[in-house]
């Protein structure tokens, strides 16, 4: 970056007051809350993130300094709940990512499940999958034969890498008619009704992802 583009040691001390500012907004948001999804709150949150950014990034760009601490994005926060106060229902969404690590790995194991379901069938009502070299086949087998909680758990002994993961529990004035989301699972995803949220990612520590006492708009969302 040419020193005509870097802020001025003026800009960073614009923005490091601006910090501060936000910061007793946000205590004084906090202090006079209405509730656990009171807006205002949310809204101090993500003017103290922005402007926590903002002056990162100018301390960065002129004395190649960074801040000892991150807070997330307004992007990976949720808005205030919206939601019933007595819900009649909650859909659980769910995602999770994986790296196929070990191709050859799967691949073993895919067939080795596709081998013990030929031996216990009978000649007359057919033959089961062979995996072959189909890393698309293997993880057909694989899914389809252990539940998604199971492979999470022995992920690796499938040769996969855990990526992120998600999990919602929304509220819902009542259950959808049986066979009616099945072929658009995730469109009608409201984020205003998420009771609680649960996210896995490399980039929390993972030691402590679960143990903080971690605020509404945090790590965990509500």
């Amino acid at each position: 970056m040419s020193d005509a583009a870097q802020p001025t040691a003026a800009e960073v001390r614009a923005a490091a007051e601006a910090v501060k500012a936000a910061l007793d907004r946000h205590l004084a948001a906090v202090e006079n809350r209405t509730g656990d999804d009171d807006p205002a709150v949310f809204a101090a949150f993500n003017e103290l993130a922005a402007a926590a950014e903002a002056y990162d990034e100018r301390l960065y760009d002129r004395y190649d300094e960074v801040t000892p601490f991150e807070i997330p994005g307004v992007e990976d926060t949720l808005p205030p709940y919206t939601g019933p106060e007595d819900p009649n229902a909650v859909s659980v969404l769910i995602r999770r990512d994986y790296a196929v690590a070990e191709p050859q790995r799967l691949l073993a194991q895919a067939q080795r499940i596709a081998d013990i379901e030929r031996e216990d069938e009978d000649e007359a009502t057919g033959v089961a999958a062979v995996v072959g070299t189909s890393v698309h086949a293997a993880l057909g087998v694989l899914f389809g034969e252990f539940e998604p909680d199971e492979i999470a758990s022995r992920h690796r002994e499938f040769g996969l890498e855990e990526g992120d993961s998600t999990l919602w529990v929304a509220a819902a004035d009542e259950l959808p008619e049986p066979g009616e989301w099945l072929s658009n699972p995730f469109d009608q995803a409201d984020a205003g009704r998420v009771v609680c949220r649960f996210d896995v990612s490399a980039v929390f520590d993972e030691d402590e992802l679960y143990e903080e006492d971690l605020p509404p708009q945090g790590r965990t969302g509500r």
